[in-house]
This record gives structure tokens, C-alpha cells and sequence, in this order.
């Protein structure tokens, strides 16, 4: 699956790390709909890093079409919070 992070770029990662990725989507998720500042910060990292870590960097001049997008690195609580839907960032 193709995974953006917003303001970075694209990544390819195996369809095998999404049980992976969903974990650290719900462990986000409690930090959001709890207020948890410091929880965010670190939930929000681990995610983004296990993105880059997991998958294999798309191209910058590649035209893929992303099955998933994720908020940049710089993204606040409540930016986060806004992007959230039933399933958090990443449908399971």
C-alpha cells in the first residue's frame, strides 16, 4: 500500500505491516481522544517512523496514488483530532 505523509512524500509498504501500523494508529488515537499531550508527541512519532522504517521510498517524480495519508511530523493534537474518523488514521 502507498502511504503519504503529508509535507514528506510517499512511501511503499507491505500490506503485511498493516496490523502493525493499526496498533500504533489505535495507541494515537487514545492520546487524541484523551487530551494527552505528551502521549500524542510520542504515538504520532512511532507511527511516522514505523512508515518509514516499513515501507520503501516512492520517487518524488513517481505519480502514485496514495491508499493512505498521514499528517506531517508538525502536526498538533488538534490538527490530528480534525483527520480522525471512526477508524482512526488508518481504516482497519
Amino acid at each position: 500500500m502507498i502511504v503519504r505523509i503529508m509535507s514528506e512524500g510517499q512511501w511503499d509498504v507491505p500490506d503485511d505491516h498493516l496490523s502493525a501500523l493499526n496498533a500504533l494508529d489505535e495507541a494515537l488515537e487514545r492520546a487524541v481522544l484523551t487530551g494527552d499531550e505528551r502521549a500524542f508527541k510520542v504515538e504520532m512519532t512511532a507511527l511516522l517512523d514505523a512508515v518509514r522504517q516499513q515501507g520503501d521510498r516512492v520517487d518524488d517524480d513517481s505519480l502514485e496514488e496514495s491508499d493512505l495519508i498521514l499528517p506531517p511530523s508538525d502536526a498538533t493534537l488538534e490538527e490530528v483530532r480534525a483527520l480522525l474518523g471512526d477508524e482512526g488514521l488508518i481504516p482497519d
